[in-house]
């Protein structure tokens, strides 16, 4: 058997939630409010790797005004499924944020715990303003209190892939979001 044949005999099973469709309407309205509520800022666009990273390329060619770009690395999710005790951040801002308006861009928002840590982190930067984006966000799973401004979809507490989202580094390829099944 093949590498390539035993990975698909090895693949995970799932059901389609959003396709290609609703996920690319819900963006393009999504990078427009960004463009009015920014109209007059340069905003610092920042992503949340590794999942943010195929939400984020579409998301900044619907938004419509100057910004910067930076990235920073965060981890909660390390061995599949089950959530990290210790949220691991890495990657320092390139750049000042002091007085800048800056939009975090996360793949998922499901804990809250990643977010609310580099929230934390970046408020020591003396930010003008910071709101958090993201995709897919799941209310139903917060451990911590957070105010997202920008959603894509809010979904229940199931652990889905696609669209840069894994499970254990694999499936983020895919061009839709599935909700993974247990076996």
């Amino acid at each position: 058997m093949s590498v390539v044949s035993k990975e698909r005999a090895n693949a995970k099973p799932f059901e389609l939630l959003l396709n290609q469709q609703q996920i690319s309407r819900r963006i393009a309205q999504l990078g427009k409010e960004i463009s009015h509520d920014y109209a007059h800022s340069t905003p610092v666009v920042v992503g949340v790797l590794k999942g943010c990273v195929v939400f984020l390329a579409d998301l900044i060619r619907h938004i419509k005004l100057p910004m910067e770009l930076e990235f920073v690395s965060a981890a909660s999710y390390r061995h599949g499924k089950t959530q990290e005790k210790e949220i691991r951040l890495s990657s320092e801002l390139p750049i000042s944020i002091k007085g800048r308006d800056v939009l975090i861009v996360e793949g998922v928002v499901d804990s809250g715990r990643t977010v609310a840590a580099i929230l934390k982190e970046f408020k020591k930067m003396e930010p003008a303003s910071m709101e958090i984006v993201t995709l897919i966000d799941k209310p139903g799973s917060h451990r911590k209190k957070l105010s997202i401004k920008y959603k894509g979809f809010t979904v229940g507490n199931e652990f889905l892939i696609g669209y840069g989202l894994d499970n254990t580094q694999k499936y983020r390829n895919l061009p839709f979001i599935g909700k993974m099944i247990d076996d």
